[in-house]
Formats: C-alpha cells, sequence, structure tokens
C-alpha cells in the first residue's frame, strides 16, 4: 500500500510505538514517519507507507507551528515533565512583562538543544548518553522564529505558540522564556504539534503528493518510455535545464531527477500519487 497522510499521535506514546498502532490498523509493515515527536508530546506527524516513505525529503514541512505550556519553577533535565526533580515556588510576574519575553524571541536565535535530545556525539544519542549519567556538550545550533504569540498565563503556567523552522527544539524556547523572566527553572508540561508546514491532521486523509512537493516541476518532451522504465535521460529534452531537483508529472505516478553537470540522475523512479 502507498499511502501518504497526516496522523495525530496522543502524548504518552513514542513516534515509533505509535507508528506500529498504525502499522496494524492499515495491515502493512512498510511504513515510516517524518519529524519524531517525544513521548510526552501530541500533534501532527507525517506518516508514509509503501514507496511514499522516500517522498518525505521533497515535501513542502516547514514552518513548524508548536503550541505548548511552560511549568514556571519546575525543574527537570529533560525540560519537560518526564523528569521533574522538584518544583519551586515562583513570584507572579506581570502580564507585560510575560509577553515581551515570550515575543523577544522571535527572529534568528542561536542557542545550546536539550541534552535529552536526538542529537548524535561521536555516533551516540545524546539523550542515551544523559540517561547513563555521562557529560553532555552539545554546539549550539540556529533556529528561525517566525512568530511567538502568547496565548494565556495563569501563574505558574504560561501557554504559547510558536511558528519556527525545522529543526527547532520549543522545550529550549520555554527554558528561554523562564530564564528572561529571571526564573531558574522551567519545563514543558504540554507541547502540541499543530501542523508541519501545509500539513495539518485531516482524519488521516491521503494527502495530494502533487500540491505537497516542495521542489519545481520540470518537463521532459522526450520518449515517456524512457521515464517509464528507468532509461537514461538526455538534458535537452527537459524543458528547465538549469542545475536543481525537479519532479516530473507521468500522470498517474510522479518522478524525481536532479540535474547537475549537465547530466539527469533519477533521485525517485516513478511513485504512485
Amino acid at each position: 500500500m502507498n499511502r501518504l497522510f497526516v496522523a495525530y499521535k496522543p502524548s504518552g506514546i513514542g513516534s515509533n510505538k505509535f507508528l506500529y498502532t498504525l502499522k496494524r490498523k492499515y495491515n502493512d509493515k512498510k511504513a515510516g514517519f517524518a519529524g519524531t515527536l517525544d513521548p510526552f508530546a501530541k500533534g501532527v506527524l507525517l506518516v508514509g507507507f509503501g514507496s511514499h516513505t522516500k517522498l518525505f525529503r521533497f515535501l513542502n514541512k516547514t514552518p513548524k507551528r508548536y503550541r505548548a505550556t511552560l511549568w514556571l519553577g519546575a525543574c527537570s533535565d529533560s525540560l519537560d515533565i518526564d523528569m521533574v526533580t522538584k518544583v519551586e515556588n515562583v513570584n507572579e510576574c506581570s502580564l507585560d512583562d510575560v509577553q515581551h519575553a515570550v515575543s523577544s524571541l522571535e527572529g534568528k536565535l542561536e542557542y545550546e538543544p536539550p541534552i535529552f535530545s536526538a542529537k548524535r556525539i561521536n555516533g551516540a544519542r545524546a539523550y542515551d548518553l544523559a540517561r547513563r549519567g555521562e557529560k553532555v556538550v552539545l554546539n549550539t545550533i540556529n533556529s528561525t522564529i517566525y512568530e511567538m504569540k502568547l496565548l494565556h498565563y495563569c501563574h505558574p503556567f504560561i501557554t504559547f505558540e510558536a511558528t519556527v523552522s525545522e529543526g527547532t527544539y520549543i522545550r529550549s524556547l520555554g527554558k528561554m522564556i523562564a530564564n528572561k523572566l529571571g526564573v531558574a527553572c522551567g519545563s514543558l508540561s504540554m507541547l502540541e504539534r499543530l501542523n508541519e508546514g501545509q500539513f495539518f491532521y485531516e482524519n488521516e486523509k491521503p494527502i495530494d503528493i502533487k500540491s505537497a512537493l516542495n521542489i519545481p516541476k520540470n518537463f521532459y518532451f522526450g520518449n515517456q518510455e524512457n521515464v517509464d522504465y528507468g532509461r537514461v535521460l538526455a538534458l535537452e529534452d527537459f524543458k528547465v535545464q538549469e542545475e536543481g531537483t525537479y519532479w516530473l508529472d507521468n500522470g498517474k505516478t510522479i518522478s524525481v531527477i536532479t540535474i547537475k553537470a549537465n547530466k539527469v540522475k533519477y533521485e525517485l523512479g516513478r511513485i504512485e500519487c
């Protein structure tokens, strides 16, 4: 079965385990997902079955939008409620100060990712090293924060929405908000991914691949059988001949090609739509 859709992962289950439930639901073993969600997080998860798992890197998955609740005073190495060790009493903040702390994160941001993250250090996952009690030192990363919106403040909880570039750690944003308010500890008590680019949850409705691709369309004027059978394609048979990655409309299928150094290379053969 070839299928691409947005699922909604509930909190309390890992992304891999949730995928297993979808495999059982659709009675298919070949499946994958893009953009792991932490077990405590919930929200949209882009899922592919069959050959559609190969499409993830060509889809328009950014910007991403999240809704989160920050618990001021909750101390956790993972920056979420999964590992809270203590809760400190924190003085109530003014609404203006909270608003400023949230909105001040908009723009280009350089920061440290959480030590409990999937980042690799010498081949090992950071969260595996952290769980073993080993010292974890991660390089700073860069993210673009397109919008930070304060939704609600009921001390000690701050609920906000963040529209961000791919690879942004919302848990780190929560920590930064707490620090800007003069609070040493702050952890997320709720995290929900609302969308990934143009992808929203619609009851696992199949995605129209041709409208979801994040690469330009090209046109092949040669013999269509060359594409159908994966034969070598001549550059002069394409409408667009500049270097880049493009998709081809074969009717009921698509193909993805790359043009580089005056040569045409298949990235993906024919994928059913």
